[in-house]
């Protein structure tokens, strides 16, 4: 089995996979984008939620925030919302209205993420650049 990280030299992410990763970051959960062995030139990454005997060494994890551009929106909080709420001129804060805005704008964030990831990052304790590919929409 081969477990050499630097065999690999693209990456490929879901799309739903990676915007999940970095929404449970967001929330607290230690969540990242784990690719096992054997490696190979072109390898996928997916979702996982790292537990404490996770003990594997040749499974890398991709920090979710490592495949993003500085420039990608922040994850909106429910302070982040409820203050842009009683910040607009033309709404009325409410909790119903709050739970709306706040499911609108998580909706629009989670459209925005996947434009907003990186060509390529460094991968394992090595930091040898791979290139990124996102699937699906």
């Amino acid at each position: 089995m081969d477990t050499d990280p630097t065999d690999i030299n693209a990456i490929a992410i879901s799309a739903t996979d990676l915007v999940a990763a970095i929404e449970a970051t967001a929330d607290g959960s230690e969540t990242v984008l784990r690719v096992t062995p054997p490696f190979s030139g072109r390898m996928r990454a997916r979702l996982h939620v790292v537990q404490p005997d996770d003990s594997d060494d040749e499974t890398l994890h991709i920090d979710p925030a490592s495949l993003l551009t500085a420039n990608a929106p922040a994850y909106p909080t429910p302070d982040d919302t409820a203050d842009e709420l009683r910040d607009a001129d033309d709404e009325t804060y409410s909790v119903d209205r709050h739970r709306s805005y706040h499911e609108q704008r998580l909706d629009e964030w989670r459209a925005s993420v996947p434009a907003h990831v990186v060509d390529s990052t460094k991968l394992g304790d090595r930091g040898h650049d791979v290139t990124v590919s996102l699937l699906g929409p």
